[in-house]
């Protein structure tokens, strides 16, 4: 089953016949979405109905890109209204906006071009939307470009370099493409401040230790995602500055992006190609890294709830 939490949304009038449209101003409000489809597919298809407001119904009706506070643009869903014109034509359109962000993050378009929106499946857990830290703030990955200041753990300012992308198959890739999902507070020090979703292999850094996320799993707060809640695709962000750097995602220390695999398994290889004209090796921090729970330190199992021989465990990566 689905679910979207939302901290407010800009409401449209919308003329379906000539997609002429109406700003009607922005609301604060959280509020949750959920398709109830009983399906566990984490995703919003169009026309499913994701709440009922006063008896009506409304639908996902797709997604727009808005232009974000001091540069950038995030992909915002589209949802119907509750409200109701004498003109059976005309329909409340709503953009709504993620619990981690604000409606004063947006510069909302005036209008709409309503007609241009996507109507592809909206996933609603996965990287997309993580939120980094940067000098002025925090800022959703997928909004990061080459230039932009990320701050590291101990506060330098640093500029990324290349955001790489990589869709996701699971559904060809089996268990091993399923990513971790750490909840919101699991490693500590209430961090991270909200779910963090990364890959397998991703590192966290603990201790003044790497630990790939997958190393972390203890079977309820730390945990894979259920093949059965992923979409058929989905696309993961990786963050590279100069150096191996550690950044902080939703609030918990992170490791940047190391050279393991070759650029080309990105989507946007040829974007790095452009900007850079070759590959670079990028030497990797001086932390011991660990990649599986039996390798972990006594003290961060006994704290993280980590049993190292039933943490990994397969049925989680399946169900």
């Amino acid at each position: 089953m689905a679910t979207y939490e939302i901290s407010g949304y800009a409401s449209y009038q919308v003329n379906t016949t000539n997609t002429v449209t109406f700003f009607e101003g922005t609301t604060v409000q959280n509020f949750t979405f959920d398709d109830g489809n009983g399906a566990g597919d984490m995703v919003f298809s169009e026309n499913e109905i994701v709440a009922t407001v006063v008896g009506e119904q409304l639908p996902y009706l797709g997604t727009i890109n808005v232009d974000m506070v001091g540069g950038g643009t995030m992909e915002l869903a589209l949802v119907q209204g509750a409200a109701s014109f004498t003109d059976p034509n005309i329909i409340q359109v709503l953009i709504v906006v993620p619990d981690y962000l604000s409606v004063s993050d947006f510069n909302f378009p005036q209008p709409i071009v309503y007609a241009s929106r996507s109507t592809d499946d909206f996933p609603t857990c996965f990287a997309e939307g993580t939120l980094i830290a940067t000098p002025d703030g925090e800022t959703a990955v997928e909004a990061l470009r080459a230039g932009d200041l990320v701050t590291t753990a101990e506060g330098r300012a640093v500029p990324v370099k290349w955001i790489g992308r990589q869709t996701r198959l699971p559904f060809f890739s089996g268990a091993a493409a399923a990513p971790v999902r750490i909840k919101a507070g699991a490693l500590g020090n209430g961090l991270p401040h909200h779910d963090l979703t990364v890959t397998a292999d991703h590192g966290m850094i603990l201790d003044r230790l790497v630990i790939n996320a997958s190393a972390l799993v203890n079977g309820s707060s730390i945990d894979f995602v259920p093949m059965a809640e992923l979409p058929e695709t989905f696309t993961v962000y990786h963050v590279e500055t100069e150096d191996h750097d550690v950044i902080l995602a939703n609030g918990a220390p992170s490791e940047t992006f190391i050279d393991y695999r070759d650029r080309r398994a990105f989507d946007n290889f040829d974007e790095y190609m452009d900007l850079y004209g070759c590959e670079r090796i990028i030497p990797e921090m001086h932390r011991p890294r660990i990649s599986c729970a039996r390798l972990l330190p006594e003290d961060i199992r006994r704290r993280l709830g980590i049993d190292h021989a039933a943490g990994l465990s397969a049925t989680a990566r399946s169900a």
